[in-house]
C-alpha cells in the first residue's frame, strides 16, 4: 500500500518553503535552513523569514557545509519533547555545520510505528523484542524501540553522535541501549557469521558517508549486500523491518523491490513518503520509507 505520511509532532512546525528554503519552529526556535525541493514562491514575506533565531548560510565553496548566523537569544543547545502513549522522549538539538539540527522531525511517524509494532509482538509473546538500529544517528527510533521495551543495539560510525544518542536515552529517562561504534556493513557482516537474530531492523542509510575507520559507504554500490546481511539476521516470524531512503530521488518502488528481493514478500507492507504541509499549504516530502511486518 502506497501512502503519504505526515508526521504529528507538536515541537515541530514547518512555516514557510519556497525559493530553495524551509523556515521551521523546533521547540521555542524558529530556524531558516535550504531546502532544493522547495522550487515555489514563498508565501511568508521577507521580513517574517528575517524574524528567524538561526539562519544557515551555506558555504560557497562546499555543497553541505556552512554555518549558522545566530540571533543573540538563539542558545547553542536546547531541548525537544515527543510523546506517543506511553512513550515520552526528550531530544536535545543543536546547529551543525552540515545544516542539520540532531533529529529529522518526518521520522516520528516511523518511531510510532516501533513502538506499537513492539508492543504487538510484545502481545504475540516475545518478552524483549531484539532490534538493531542501523545508521542510527542521534537514535530517535532507537529510544522508541527501548520506550517501548525492546532489547536494542545502535549502530553509528561517528563517535560524537553515538554520545548525543545517549544524552538523549539518559533526558529520556531510559536505559540499557547497547551502543556500537562501527561501520554498519563491518558489523552486520559479523553478526551473520555469528549467527545472531533481531526481531526488528530499522535500516537509514545516508547517500554516501564513511565509517569509523574511514570505510566508504555510497547507497548505490552498497545497499543490495546490507538488504542481504539484514535479511539473515532478521527473524522468519513476528519480526519488523523500516527502511529509510533519502537520496538521489528514490522512490518507495525501488525500496520495495530492493527489499522484496533480499527477504521475499512479507505478510503487511507500506510505503510512501514521509511529507510535512506548511502554513499555506504548501507540502513538501522530506523522505521515503517502506516497512513491513512478518
Amino acid at each position: 500500500m502506497i501512502k503519504q505520511l505526515t508526521p504529528n509532532i507538536p515541537d515541530y512546525e514547518l512555516l514557510d518553503t519556497g525559493e530553495g528554503e524551509k523556515l521551521e519552529r523546533f521547540g521555542r526556535y524558529v530556524l531558516r535552513r535550504p531546502e532544493p525541493q522547495a522550487v515555489w514562491r514563498k508565501s511568508l514575506a521577507e521580513r517574517e523569514w528575517l524574524k528567524a533565531d538561526a539562519s544557515f548560510l551555506r558555504d560557497t565553496k562546499s555543497e553541505e557545509r556552512g554555518e549558522w548566523r545566530l540571533k543573540p537569544e538563539m542558545p547553542s543547545r536546547w531541548m525537544v519533547a515527543f510523546n506517543y502513549r506511553d512513550m515520552h522522549l526528550r531530544m536535545r538539538l543543536a546547529l551543525t555545520s552540515f545544516k542539520h539540527v540532531g533529529i529529522f522531525p518526518e521520522q516520528s511517524a516511523n518511531w510510532e510505528f516501533i513502538y506499537d509494532t513492539i508492543k504487538e509482538l510484545q502481545q504475540s509473546g516475545i518478552e524483549s523484542p531484539r532490534v538493531l538500529n542501523l545508521f542510527a544517528y542521534t537514535g530517535g527510533a532507537s529510544l522508541a524501540a527501548r520506550a517501548a521495551g525492546a532489547e536494542v543495539t545502535h549502530v553509528d560510525s561517528v563517535k560524537q553522535v553515538v554520545t548525543w544518542s545517549r544524552e538523549n536515552m539518559e533526558s529520556s529517562a531510559l536505559d540499557g541501549i547497547r551502543w556500537i561504534v562501527e561501520d554498519a556493513t563491518k558489523f552486520v557482516e559479523r553478526e551473520v557469521r555469528r549467527g545472531n537474530r533481531y526481531h526488528g531492523i530499522i535500516l537509514d542509510p545516508p547517500a554516501y558517508g564513511r565509517g569509523a575507520n574511514g570505510e566508504k559507504w555510497v547507497l548505490e554500490d552498497d545497499i543490495a549486500n546490507m538488504l542481504e546481511c539484514c535479511a539473515k539476521l532478521l527473524e522468519r516470524e513476528h519480526a519488523f523491518l523500516v527502511f529509510n531512503l533519502y537520496s538521489m530521488g528514490l522512490s518507495a518502488i525501488v525500496a520495495r523491490t530492493a527489499v522484496h528481493q533480499a527477504f521475499g514478500s512479507p505478510r503487511e507492507e507500506q510505503m510512501g513518503e514521509l511529507y510535512f504541509e506548511d502554513m499555506s499549504a504548501k507540502q513538501i516530502p522530506f523522505g521515503t520509507y517502506y516497512r513491513f511486518k512478518r
